[in-house]
């Protein structure tokens, strides 16, 4: 655990070689926290793997699961220092940085604050924080799934159906009435499910979870989405410069209708050194997406031993 201030303490482990080249992934949601499976997207022979929990996800505390929590010390700004800080407690002078979905978005931000830290990314589910991406998920895409879109909007009161839904579902996520966070949640989820894929092979994960993790990653992403992400509106592809000369692969699924592929090619175009991987079997994941994400860490790590 890594005590970083406002009462927040971080779970992260290292893995791999000790004497491997050093690289950090970064989970998405934001909330769903770090897995094992983050550690499989690495060779452990050639890496020093970093993993960590975000603020209020996974084993770090204060947790989002629990009845009543107060999110104002959790910001972009707030986790970009937090890498920071991690990198320089375990004594790494620069290392890859990967991430997927949101953990792209927080990626980005942070090799933006700090380019001079790191060697390379590895980028999949391209995603930029953008409002326009999040109201593309929250309420353009009622014409995609208008059954399903629906019902997601009719889960908050109707005097805010026609606003922020992502503000709306956050305030009956942190309702006194547990029943209420329960059904806020659930909802969320059913809709996050709803939306991840038009693969037809893709099955449901956050909709079948257990209800404390669907409360603390609902809880997180409606936090952060209500707030911009905590980003001015087109940052990242505007601040691109600040990583030009950083190789990086981005990886995104043809069928990722969440995720539009229109991100990741406006950042690979202005991205001079990126390369764009379009996996034609996957969405928001899945498919080949492991196994693209693998290759180019191998790759990488290859390159660094030449």
């Amino acid at each position: 655990m890594l005590e970083v201030g406002d009462g927040h303490s971080l779970y992260w482990e290292v893995s791999g070689n000790p004497d491997g080249k050093p690289a950090v992934a970064l989970h998405g949601g934001p909330g769903s926290g770090s897995s094992p499976r983050l550690r499989s997207l690495f060779d452990p022979n050639r890496y020093r793997v970093v993993l960590f929990d975000q603020r209020n996800s996974g084993r770090s505390t204060p947790s989002a699961t629990d009845p009543v929590v107060d999110l104002s010390a959790n910001t972009t700004q707030h986790l970009i220092a937090d890498i920071e800080a991690l990198r320089v407690h375990v004594g790494i002078e620069r290392w890859l940085v990967q991430g997927g979905s949101w953990g792209v978005t927080l990626a980005l931000a942070y090799a933006q604050a700090y380019p001079e830290r790191v060697t390379e990314m590895v980028l999949a589910a391209v995603t930029d924080g953008d409002r326009r991406d999040t109201d593309w998920i929250t309420r353009d895409m009622g014409r995609v799934f208008p059954r399903e879109w629906e019902r997601f909007r009719d889960g908050v009161p109707s005097a805010e159906r026609d606003g922020d839904l992502s503000a709306a579902y956050s305030r009956l996520l942190h309702d006194p009435d547990p029943e209420v966070r329960a059904k806020a949640a659930r909802g969320w989820c059913e809709w996050e499910d709803t939306h991840m894929s038009l693969a037809p092979d893709a099955a449901p994960s956050l909709s079948v979870a257990d209800p404390a993790f669907q409360l603390a990653f609902a809880r997180l992403v409606t936090h952060y989405w209500s707030h911009g992400c905590f980003l001015e509106e087109g940052q990242l592809l505007r601040d691109i410069e600040r990583l030009h000369g950083i190789p990086a692969v981005l990886i995104h699924g043809r069928y990722d209708v969440s995720g539009p592929l229109g991100t990741a090619w406006a950042l690979h175009r202005a991205w001079p050194g990126s390369e764009l991987v379009v996996l034609d079997d996957t969405g928001h994941g899945g498919g080949s997406m492991t196994s693209a994400i693998i290759a180019a860490t191998d790759r990488f790590a290859r390159d660094q031993g030449e």
